[in-house]
């Protein structure tokens, strides 16, 4: 048996770490003492220590690896390791989007002096929207959740026998904007009309187009709504994004576009 102190020493893990995960359970000395109150570990408790940090170190949460050391079905425990693989693939390909971002918004920055020039790239117009017949799934829901709502639309697309046109979107409702969770419908555009869940009719709109990731989408929406305001306009619907160039096109996200459009009118 080993005290807290060598179980520390052993696994590189701090005493105030094994007091915490003995509170909620991951980890338990095999041991107390209740007179002293010394904690004694099992030497086999090592390796299921190793095994926590090795987890943490793949960016598990501590209640999702409380969960991984109990089990024992291997397919399941594969499944939990490729799935986390996967985001943490996908955090490597937006951090490689975010360094590309950070590198041309220096150069600008020392070619012209002004470290907001690249909040003034875009070109706002006034122009009607495109006709679109949709299947749509509107719910409260978060902007990690995109990719599950979209999936169930393009099953039914292939369930009801429709024809996608490849104008794909959603739509924000809320007046303010909550990342968790937020009142949006996501669409998928269909030839057929008389399929359609909504038909959004052509609209006056400023529009304005976003090249690159999503991360920074909100840079067009600040270009839009100034230059509504600046320009005797307001805001007379809910805003709504159509992705235009995407990933499914084998684009690089610096070559992705999004066009931005804000229905308006005239004061």
């Amino acid at each position: 048996m080993l005290q807290i102190g060598e179980f520390s020493k052993v696994c590189q893990v701090s005493v105030k770490t094994l007091h915490h995960y003995d509170r909620i359970g991951l980890l338990v000395p095999a041991q107390v003492d209740h007179g002293t109150g010394y904690r004694y570990y099992r030497t086999e408790q090592i390796d299921t220590m190793n095994y926590i940090k090795r987890l943490k170190h793949y960016g598990f949460s501590l209640e999702e690896i409380q969960h991984l050391i109990t089990v024992s079905d291997r397919r399941e425990l594969a499944g939990a390791l490729r799935r986390q693989k996967e985001k943490l693939w996908q955090r490597q390909q937006e951090m490689a989007v975010i360094l590309n971002e950070l590198q041309t918004h220096i150069s600008v920055f020392e070619r012209t002096g002004d470290i907001m020039t690249y909040q003034k790239s875009y070109v706002v117009e006034i122009k009607n929207s495109p006709a679109m017949n949709v299947l749509a799934n509107r719910a409260m829901m978060g902007v990690e959740e995109f990719g599950k709502h979209y999936g169930t639309l393009f099953e039914r697309a292939v369930k009801e026998h429709v024809t996608p046109t490849k104008l794909n979107g959603a739509r924000y409702y809320d007046k303010e904007f909550n990342q968790e969770s937020s009142d949006i419908e996501v669409f998928v555009g269909i030839k057929e009309k008389e399929k359609a869940d909504v038909v959004m009719e052509p609209c006056e709109c400023a529009m304005t187009v976003h090249r690159g990731g999503y991360s920074t989408l909100s840079e067009a929406y600040g270009a839009v709504v100034s230059w509504i305001i600046e320009n005797g306009y307001e805001i007379a619907g809910a805003p709504f994004d159509l992705y235009i160039k995407t990933h499914f096109d084998s684009l690089l996200p610096e070559e992705w576009e999004t066009e931005v459009y804000f229905p308006v009118r005239k004061k």
